[in-house]
């Protein structure tokens, strides 16, 4: 079988010229269409989004369930994989690069920014284990949890919080707060972390600027 490069969905914005870059890395339950639309709003927003198919391996998103999606993947391979995608952002004009990961993806973003030199900042929506691998990032790291999370322990939620200053915590939110479309959506959290990475990703990857809308 032959190999592939590493597939991805692209979004930036109309007339880009240099736009800063934000690799956005998916959920257990691969790229969805939640995660186009929020690599639309990045592109929107001035920024040239990418969210890598981490799953292309085994076949993409749809290929098998979850669990076993997730079992082929190595600490290694995404590494890899979101390196591979962070220079292919810098290859096509970003100055700078942040990653952004929901779930899943939140706990890969704080991998990339504890062992990654190229990513500039670092966004984590409700990463699962990151307790059990808490260091000293390389990048500025924002990381959000909810406080009513089925799949993360509080104990876990307090010991990130503890270890990292300005960890966000909504009280009422549930796991996948952001997932926009879905039962879990919390539109009063998702609407502030979105202001809140917005923000961030201003503050350390600046944009080419467009209209900041919630």
């Amino acid at each position: 079988m032959t190999d592939i490069s590493l597939p991805y969905f692209s979004a930036r914005p109309a007339g880009d010229g240099g736009a800063p870059g934000v690799v956005v890395i998916h959920e257990g339950n691969g790229i969805s269409s939640q995660l186009l639309r929020l690599c639309q709003r990045l592109a929107h927003e001035g920024y040239a989004a990418m969210a890598p198919d981490l799953f292309f391996r085994a076949g993409g998103t749809e290929a098998a369930d979850v669990v076993s999606l997730m079992a082929t993947l190595t600490p290694d391979q995404t590494r890899a994989d979101i390196d591979e995608a962070i220079v292919q952002l810098r290859r096509e004009g970003a100055p700078t690069v942040g990653v952004i990961g929901f779930c899943m993806g939140g706990l890969l973003a704080y991998r990339t920014a504890l062992a990654s030199t190229g990513c500039d900042a670092a966004v984590c929506f409700y990463g699962a284990r990151i307790a059990a691998e808490l260091g000293r990032p390389l990048c500025p790291t924002l990381l959000l949890f909810a406080g009513r999370d089925e799949y993360i322990p509080s104990a876990d939620i307090e010991a990130v919080a503890d270890h990292h200053d300005g960890t966000v915590v909504y009280p009422d939110a549930h796991h996948g707060f952001m997932r926009d479309g879905s039962s879990s959506y919390d539109d009063t959290s998702a609407r502030d972390g979105w202001r809140r990475t917005l923000d961030f990703l201003g503050a350390h990857l600046g944009t080419t600027g467009s209209a900041r809308a919630d």
